[in-house]
């Protein structure tokens, strides 16, 4: 692996399975020191534990992001540790209700913004001071349902539309300070989460699995879906300083299912 982050430190918000444990993994394997954040301690020390095989730090912080005196507390931990701060990765997510638009409620569509959007946010401008010293930088990982219009998915693409045009602003507005934003956008990603959905419809329609997983990447370039650690190596090479001159960009990390123009 390519030493991409030797000796950076970077924040992961969101130590899920699937992408969370491969942004993790890749990062330590570029070279850089992780402070891991999310709710659940096991699933953070589990990580960890992933992060220093490969010879790097690991700080674990149990953090609510949707809390302000808990998102604060996760700054200073990692600053007591480390001193520094290279790179915010915003990758926590809480599933809005997927049902049409009009059927949901605002509380119901407010508690997926607390994590979605907010979160990110109040975490970007808590970061902000630690990110100027080093010259850091911000990644979102939003989703290529920004391009979709089915209504199930609209609570979902509203979140992530609000996310977007967060990361185009504060690119804006801290780039001043030297600080880069960007987001990635993944389609399909092929892990567990979406091979057990596939195994499901699958099952439901009579089909294989095999013949679910064509369905859906038949729509892109390759033919092909992404894997954890494909959209992982593009959110930190936003995060690297191959990237240096790079902010406020999206990048579709889909195999080439949706295009620009």
């Amino acid at each position: 692996m390519i030493p991409l982050l030797q000796d950076k430190v970077v924040v992961l918000s969101g130590v899920g399975p699937g992408l969370g444990r491969a942004l993790g993994e890749q990062a330590s394997l570029m070279g850089a020191d992780l402070v891991l954040a999310s709710r659940t301690e096991k699933r953070l020390e589990k990580m960890a534990a992933v992060v220093r095989e490969h010879g790097r730090r690991a700080l674990v912080v149990p953090t609510d992001i949707t809390d302000e005196a808990s998102r604060q507390s996760l700054v200073d931990a990692a600053l007591a540790e480390f001193g520094r701060v290279d790179c915010l990765i915003n990758n926590a997510f809480g599933i809005p209700p997927m049902d049409p638009l009009t059927t949901l409620t605002v509380e119901s569509l407010r508690a997926a913004n607390e994590t979605n959007v907010f979160a990110p946010l109040r975490l970007s401008a808590l970061f902000a001071d630690a990110l100027a010293e080093s010259k850091g930088s911000v990644v979102m990982l939003n989703s290529c349902v920004v391009y979709s219009s089915q209504p199930e998915y609209a609570g979902y693409k509203l979140s992530k539309g609000a996310l977007a045009h967060l990361a185009s602003s504060l690119a804006t507005e801290l780039g001043p300070r030297g600080i880069r934003v960007n987001s990635v956008a993944p389609s399909y990603i092929y892990e567990d989460v979406n091979k057990a959905y596939f195994d499901w419809i699958a099952q439901e329609t009579g089909r294989t699995h095999e013949e679910v997983y064509a369905e859906k990447a038949a729509p892109t370039d390759l033919k092909r879906l992404a894997t954890p650690e494909e959209v992982a190596q593009a959110a930190l090479f936003l995060a690297s300083d191959l990237a240096s001159a790079v902010t406020g960009v999206m990048l579709n990390v889909d195999c080439g299912e949706f295009h620009d123009n």
